[in-house]
This record gives C-alpha cells, sequence and structure tokens, in this order.
C-alpha cells in the first residue's frame, strides 16, 4: 500500500485575509529546511514530490527537491480550500466561519452571505484531494495546506468536520492508501497557528 507524506508548509509571510498567495517567511524557509531533514531520515530513499500550485507550499517544497535533485509535480487538487469571496478581508471572515463546522454546514451555506462572488463546489473540491491521494501509485511527498489534510484526515476517520486536527506548519502526517481507502497513520504535530 502507498505511504502518502502530507506535509504543511511552512510559516507563510501573510495570513489567508492579507494575501492571496504569500510565500514564506523567514521562519517557513527554516521550517522547510527541518521537514526536509525529516523527510529524508523518514523515506528512507527518493520518493515523487506533489505540491500545491501556492507560493508557499512550491518553496516549503524545494529544499527536499533540491536534495533529491528533482523538481516537484504541481498538483492543484492538493491546493488550499477555494473561496466563494475575493475580498481578502471577508474571505478570512468566511473560512474562520466554516472551519468550526462540517462540510456539510458549509456547503449549505455557500450561498449566503450576500458578498459572494464565485461559484465554488465544495464537495467536489473535497473529492479532488482525496482523489489526488487515492489515485498515487507508490510512496510519495505531498507539501499541501491546513484544511487539504484536514480534508484527508476526516475522510479516513469518517468525520464530517472541516477540522478534526490542526497541523502545524511543516507537521507530517501520514497516510496510507490501498483498495479505494485511505487510512490515518500518523497525525501530524499539532499546534494553534493560524491559517495562513
Amino acid at each position: 500500500m502507498p505511504t502518502i507524506y502530507m506535509i504543511r508548509h511552512g510559516e507563510a509571510a501573510a495570513g489567508w485575509n492579507a494575501d492571496a498567495d504569500p510565500g514564506l517567511s523567514e521562519l517557513g524557509q527554516s521550517q522547510a529546511e527541518a521537514v526536509a531533514d525529516e523527510i529524508e531520515a523518514r523515506a528512507g530513499g527518493r520518493l515523487p514530490i506533489l505540491t500545491s500550485p501556492l507560493k508557499r507550499c512550491r518553496e516549503t517544497s524545494m529544499p527536499l527537491a533540491a536534495r533529491w535533485n528533482h523538481d516537484p509535480a504541481v498538483e492543484p487538487r492538493v491546493a488550499e480550500i477555494p473561496s466563494p469571496i475575493d475580498d481578502l478581508e471577508s474571505r478570512g471572515e468566511w473560512l474562520r466561519k466554516i472551519m468550526a463546522g462540517t462540510w456539510a454546514e458549509a456547503v449549505a451555506g455557500e450561498g449566503h452571505g450576500g458578498h459572494l462572488s464565485k461559484n465554488v463546489d465544495l464537495l467536489a473540491w473535497r473529492q479532488g484531494v482525496a482523489n489526488a491521494l487515492l489515485e498515487l501509485p507508490g510512496d510519495t511527498v505531498i507539501f499541501s495546506h491546513f484544511i487539504a489534510i484536514n480534508v484527508a484526515a476526516g475522510i479516513a476517520m469518517e468525520d464530517d468536520r472541516l477540522v478534526t486536527f490542526k497541523p502545524d506548519n511543516c507537521s507530517v502526517t501520514v497516510f496510507e492508501t490501498g483498495g479505494g481507502k485511505l487510512r490515518l497513520i500518523e497525525k501530524g504535530r499539532e499546534a494553534v497557528t493560524k491559517v495562513n
């Protein structure tokens, strides 16, 4: 069964309500180096690397990619949850609100608020995250985001909450796939951080 090492990106230089696609902070860059050390020790050899297309994930993947001498493949399905709101401040409020509930509640509330500017299919995005992992043919390292990691954990645990745990920046959550199912092997280190 494939083992999937799903890593939350390092600390971003700005929050979700301040920049649509921030890079890493200085701390985030040092976290990326540290998680590269951890994955090298755990994986026991070079594995394929996938990354969200967002800057903070691509930058977090760079130290490991440089050590393994290959470019990460960009996988849009493991990007952060799509927001139906363009305005950054309102987007932050929307995310805080839905993070406190379930997927059923988030989907029911998609059309509420009056300030929504994009039609977003949250359930299709959620299924896309799961499919991205389930389709992997072998052990893989994925650089992703807080909510996307929670999607995989929630599906593996059959838990409908948006947030089933709080993965720290550059924490490693481990899954196995096989038989069309996700299995949560190990939750990543947790911390109270802002979603960025």
